[in-house]
């Protein structure tokens, strides 16, 4: 990997108690919508580095969605970051959640909870993704209303695209617009393709899931049992996804 370069913060964005985005600009690499880079913070002792999705698009200021663990070594110094400040960065990215590795199909699910919804809208603004697919379907979880950032982009990015369908999931209050519960829930009894009107299916559907690592396994279970597969190189599939909390 090159080399740390040292960005500066441009803005942020407080989502709720715990959830943050930082803009920043930084010299950062090429890379693909839906890949990750790293962060970091050093002391004299030591430096702590840990790896972030990009929101933006590619060619726009870095953008970052991340939220506070109070005993972790990074966020709390990250979240207490101003307009000025300094971050180190890492300027190459990596990361296969990317549209090029998803096998050609009609429907394309991007599945999020939390913070992982952040590589799903970096591919809603590149855009590319409504070159291959018929159907774009975005469907986000979350605890309370305050933690569905992004919406309002989102709709932005997606208003004058008819066959595309958000359906947020927020399980611990009622939200007007979202579902009750969790997304696995839903997936297990067929009430996420009625409410889009599309089926899972291994000829149609293609599935990017990226969410903590819980929501990652349980969904892969239930959509193995609708006729699914991880896809892998060796051995091409439906589902491709990435543990991010």
């Amino acid at each position: 990997m090159a080399d740390w370069i040292t960005g500066i913060v441009k803005s942020r964005t407080q989502w709720s108690d715990s959830l943050f985005s930082i803009v920043v600009d930084a010299k950062v690499e090429p890379f693909q919508a839906g890949q990750f880079t790293k962060l970091a913070w050093h002391t004299p002792e030591k430096k702590v580095a840990r790896a972030y999705s990009y929101v933006n698009a590619p060619g726009k200021d870095c953008e970052f969605y991340i939220i506070t663990i109070r005993e972790g070594q990074l966020t709390p110094y990250l979240s207490q970051l101003k307009v000025g400040d300094e971050i180190l960065v890492q300027p190459t990215a990596t990361g296969f959640l990317t549209l090029d590795e998803v096998p050609p199909g009609r429907d394309l699910w991007l599945m999020a909870t939390g913070t992982g919804v952040g590589p799903f809208v970096s591919l809603l603004a590149q855009g590319d993704c409504w070159q291959h697919f018929e159907n774009i379907v975005l469907v986000h979880g979350v605890r309370f209303a305050t933690e569905l950032g992004y919406r309002e982009r989102i709709q932005t990015l997606t208003q004058d695209r008819p066959h595309f369908h958000y359906v947020p999931f927020v399980s611990r209050e009622a939200e007007a617009g979202a579902e009750p519960g969790r997304i696995t829930a839903a997936v297990n009894s067929g009430h996420l393709e009625q409410r889009v009107g599309l089926e899972f299916s291994a000829e149609h559907s293609r599935v990017m899931i990226c969410g903590n690592p819980e929501m990652v396994r349980d969904t892969l279970a239930e959509l193995k049992l609708k006729g699914l597969a991880k896809h892998l190189r060796r051995k091409p599939g439906q589902i491709l996804m990435e543990n991010y909390w």
